[in-house]
């Protein structure tokens, strides 16, 4: 299995293997609302490639943290139901987080199952001064660190970073 960049070619099936994992109601879940419109980081959204094709993915969205603090929205891990078992998510995880912190991202956010990203480094305790606007089970939002100290003094909502297109912007 390699991990790899996500490329456009990989978008269908990234998003069959989503609706599958997660289904129609997924569209309802706060984390899909706070996502809509906003691309993933590029260069955080990887496959996992099983030599015949794609058999999970990882992608992390940028966001904010009292319009303060830049954060990493993690998510969805999806891995393939013939590869679930084999290590994919786990090496999806530890392939992202290592390559957001080798990009200095400093601080990673998530809404998932702790007892699962637990192993990852992921807590309930550093997310407790932070909120997401919507409905989310407090049990599952759970931050990360990717620097010693990061959340440090860190409260406040989550934001997301809508980024402008090149072909928007305006020259200074």
């Amino acid at each position: 299995m390699k991990i790899r960049l996500e490329t456009t070619a990989d978008t269908a099936v990234v998003e069959a293997l989503v609706a599958e994992a997660f289904g129609p109601e997924r569209f309802a879940k706060t984390v899909y609302v706070f996502r809509d419109g906003v691309p993933p980081v590029d260069s955080l959204s990887l496959v996992a490639d099983g030599g015949e094709g794609v058999v999970g993915s990882l992608r992390f969205w940028p966001v904010e943290i009292a319009g303060t603090t830049p954060a990493l929205l993690l998510g969805p891990l999806v891995t393939a139901p013939a590869a679930q078992g084999e290590g994919v998510g786990a090496a999806l995880m530890r392939e992202g987080l290592a390559r957001a912190a080798a990009q200095g991202h400093r601080i990673v956010v998530l809404v998932g199952d702790e007892p699962y990203y637990r192993r990852f480094g992921f807590t309930r305790a550093l997310a407790r001064r932070l909120d997401m606007p919507g409905w989310v089970a407090p049990e599952r939002f759970l931050a990360r660190e990717l620097v010693a100290g990061a959340m440090s003094g860190v409260s406040g909502m989550l934001t997301n970073i809508r980024e402008t297109p090149a072909s928007e912007a305006v020259a200074a």
